[in-house]
């Protein structure tokens, strides 16, 4: 079993929705990178994805792209975001940790090397926004063969062709985007999401977090209801933003304490 798996059955056995929270590898700074994800851990984040900054970030609106410009303008790489895993694993061995990002960096190293480097450092998964599942049986296989997941997104246009795709070949969860748009878009409308959720349960066994527009801890308690997991991002990047690189740490901590709370209320 991944720790991926391992976690959402602990949590299922608790009768917990699971809080899987983003931020952009080495925003605001490279130095506050691994203390972001503990103080996520620390207000009771699950499950972490550390996003890989990218020039091109197509899927992200604008508070994620800001992320991406002011980590790339640091310099930071992918082989910078392995470091970082390497680092939060010498004192934190249990909290997934899920890369997300674009195919070019992983191209440009290599599939091979990609997953080495994963496996070395401590990720447990891989979100690849630009993937086909139908395209990437052979990588899903080799992450598999590695002991990690390669977590696929599904979206409101998704046909059940692709549904059942990816109920083939992802692992770890499958990642609903509740919008039709980009990260951080709109608002969402609960009673559709549970309709597209049991459409996509009929072929995926996989977890299911949603994602996209989740922004406080009502509309996360409201997601919880249909969903396993609640999917957070932009709005943990906004927090980065307000507070500056001096209070990001405890901005960001303070703002997960308030979406898990709500969760288990």
């Amino acid at each position: 079993m991944s720790k991926i798996a391992a976690t959402f059955s602990a949590l299922k056995a608790q009768h917990k929705t699971a809080l899987v929270t983003f931020i952009t590898a080495g925003d605001p700074a490279p130095e506050l990178t691994v203390p972001l994800m503990h103080a996520l851990v620390a207000g009771g984040a699950d499950i972490i994805e550390l996003g890989v900054p990218f020039s091109d970030p197509m899927a992200e609106g604008p508070v994620i792209q800001r992320a991406c410009e002011r980590a790339l303008a640091h310099g930071v790489g992918i082989k910078d975001v392995f470091a970082y895993v390497a680092e939060f694993r010498k004192t934190n061995q249990t909290t997934p940790v899920v890369l997300m990002g674009y195919a070019n960096p992983i191209e440009r190293i290599g599939a091979d090397a990609f997953i080495a480097q994963s496996q070395a450092a401590g990720a447990d998964g891989a979100i690849v926004v630009d993937y086909p599942p139908e395209e990437c049986e052979d990588f899903a296989a080799a992450m598999r063969a590695a002991g990690l997941d390669l977590i696929f997104l599904l979206a409101p246009t998704s046909t059940e062709q692709r549904i059942a795709q990816v109920a083939k070949v992802g692992g770890g969860f499958s990642y609903y985007v509740s919008l039709k748009g980009v990260t951080g878009a709109g608002n969402i409308d609960t009673v559709d999401v549970a309709n597209r959720l049991s459409a996509i349960r009929k072929h995926v066994q996989l977890p299911v977090g949603v994602g996209f527009g989740i922004r406080d801890g009502a509309t996360a308690r409201a997601v919880a209801e249909v969903a396993d997991a609640v999917v957070i991002g932009s709005r943990i990047i906004q927090e980065i933003e307000t507070a500056g690189k001096d209070g990001a740490v405890a901005a960001v901590q303070a703002f997960t304490v308030s979406i898990r709370t709500a969760l288990d209320a």
